[in-house]
């Protein structure tokens, strides 16, 4: 698993998404232009886009992957001892089949990691989606594991806050409207998986549809491929794996701050075929916990369709309430054990009322 130059393949157009070079923005005033014009057609049109020209080096990338293949390489007692279900806040490995999407088990274990804070239970008249701050969960045998994954979160958020600020210059918005949003307690995520091949059951669900609840997710995929992205026709189409880019998708918050204008897709991955492994690392850019998504004013709006309504997903006017819900969700096992209480409040529920955003 590795970024390199190699040059795009050709692919028919249905696999083909839009290939964004970020590196145009500062190659002068007609180069940013086409850049914006790209990223406009991209994230209204599709939603989806392949990023090239982000910065990240070879060398960064294969510090990260390398880690990531020997983290899977652990004997399982001591990936085990990482187990999310001793954190309260949703950090550390989940084991293949325990993560679910819309209720269904996903056929995958992962790592999740955070930015690294301590430990912290909210008080009864704070809101609960503070429990998603914490302190990660580290394999002892693999100390190089957290440089990379520490090193790789600020390096992306670099990235993405470049590609924000682009982004929202594409539609003539002010380019720095969210960055209060963000800032030095935003929470970003980051998820290192396995896709172990099929479950052998007649499920090929390695990760079932959803979107994204946060503003931007940047994915390295390696060359097995998998990953599946709902395109206008209302199929799924497969995104063949671009060496050297990254899969970037809007989240639903860019959704609803634009009222439906720049889209947030439908994606799943398919577990690849018999024993064959995958491996993949999202990273989620998300703003501060508290923060109130505003309405994003651009010239554009009166031509927004308005946002998808999904009565099994509502939406909240604080993103950490968003990203309570998905974790309780996600993570079942971990919900009970620490958060009984909470199942009972709007945020773990899929049966409250949506929230203007």
């Amino acid at each position: 698993m590795s970024l390199s130059t190699t040059p795009a393949p050709s692919l028919p157009y249905a696999s083909q998404l839009p290939i964004v070079d970020l590196s145009a923005a500062d190659r002068g005033p007609d180069a940013r232009r086409l850049l914006h014009a790209q990223l406009h057609s991209a994230a209204h049109d599709v939603g989806f886009f392949q990023l090239v020209g982000h910065g990240v080096t070879e060398a960064e990338t294969k510090a990260l992957t390398d880690a990531t293949r020997a983290f899977f390489a652990l004997p399982e007692a001591d990936r085990l001892a990482l187990d999310n279900i001793n954190s309260p806040h949703f950090r550390g490995y989940t084991r293949i089949g325990d993560e679910r999407t819309r209720g269904a088990r996903d056929w995958r274990d992962q790592l999740d990691i955070g930015a690294e804070r301590p430990a912290r239970a909210p008080a009864p008249w704070e809101p609960a989606y503070g429990w998603l701050e914490g302190p990660n969960q580290w394999p002892e045998a693999l100390p190089e594991l957290r440089t990379a994954a520490l090193h790789w979160i600020d390096r992306l958020s670099g990235v993405a806050a470049k590609l924000l600020r682009e982004l929202l210059a594409s539609i003539g918005a002010a380019p720095d409207f969210y960055d209060g949003a963000f800032g030095p307690h935003a929470h970003p995520q980051l998820k290192l998986v396995r896709y172990p091949g099929s479950s052998g059951e007649g499920d090929d669900q390695g990760v079932g549809a959803h979107k994204d609840y946060g503003f931007l997710t940047l994915l390295l995929q390696d060359r097995v491929g998998g990953l599946q992205v709902q395109r206008e026709d209302g199929n799924f189409h497969d995104v063949p794996p671009l060496p050297g880019a990254f899969v970037v998708n809007l989240g639903e918050l860019l959704e609803v701050a634009t009222d439906g204008y720049l889209l947030a897709t439908n994606h799943r991955v398919v577990s690849p075929p018999g024993a064959t492994e995958r491996f993949s690392v999202p990273f989620f850019y998300n703003p501060r916990l508290d923060a109130r998504i505003a309405p994003l004013d651009f010239p554009y709006a009166s031509a927004a369709p308005g946002v998808t309504t999904d009565p099994a997903n509502p939406l909240f006017a604080e993103y950490g309430r968003n990203a309570l819900k998905g974790k309780m969700r996600a993570h079942p096992l971990v919900a009970a054990r620490h958060h009984a209480d909470l199942l009972l409040r709007p945020e773990g529920r899929p049966d409250q009322p949506a929230m203007s955003a």
